[in-house]
């Protein structure tokens, strides 16, 4: 069973490196909206065009989301 984007995402919260991605981490673990529960890259991308917590959110999201599809949807 694959893990959600947002459970995939936990694995950069607290970490010291990556400080992109543990502050996106971060930022979707205190956002109580974010569809939590989601595998689908329309749904997040959609939320994060209206919800993006720093300028590069999006662009770090596509960059995350091609590890995430390797790791989980493919893999």
């Amino acid at each position: 069973m694959q893990r959600s984007f947002y459970h995939f995402m936990m694995k950069y919260r607290g970490m010291h490196k990556h400080a992109e991605e543990r502050k996106f981490a971060d930022w979707l673990f205190q956002d109580h909206s974010f569809p939590k529960h989601s595998s689908t890259y329309d749904e997040i991308s959609q939320y994060l065009e209206w919800n993006s917590p720093f300028p590069s959110a999006l662009s770090l999201f596509d960059r995350l989301w091609s590890v995430y599809e390797a790791e989980e949807l493919e893999g």
